[in-house]
């Protein structure tokens, strides 16, 4: 069953798992990169977070921006994320 699962796209969550998770801080808040493979490209995905009361509060994201190559698509995903912080944040955590 599995087999005709990929044959048809329905991988499940097997395929949105992170493929590296990577870090960089930014105006006081942590970016994690986690992009995932979707099919033969990796999908720009991550989370922004920010420690609150020493409790760390963090917000995710993904976008449908997506790379051939992991290494874009990690930096995309900090590229997006920085954009985000420097519009204001929206819902992440203040």
């Amino acid at each position: 069953m599995s087999f005709l699962r990929k044959l048809l796209g329905l991988g499940g969550a097997s395929e949105a798992q992170p493929i590296a998770t990577r870090t960089m801080d930014y105006r006081g808040y942590v970016i994690r990169a986690t992009p995932f493979k979707e099919r033969d490209r990796f999908q720009v995905c991550g989370a922004i977070g920010r420690q609150i009361d020493g409790v760390m509060k963090e917000q995710t994201f993904i976008r449908a921006d997506s790379s051939p190559s992991i290494d874009d698509a990690v930096e995309m995903t900090f590229l997006k994320a920085r954009q985000i912080i420097d519009l204001g944040g929206g819902d992440l955590p203040a």
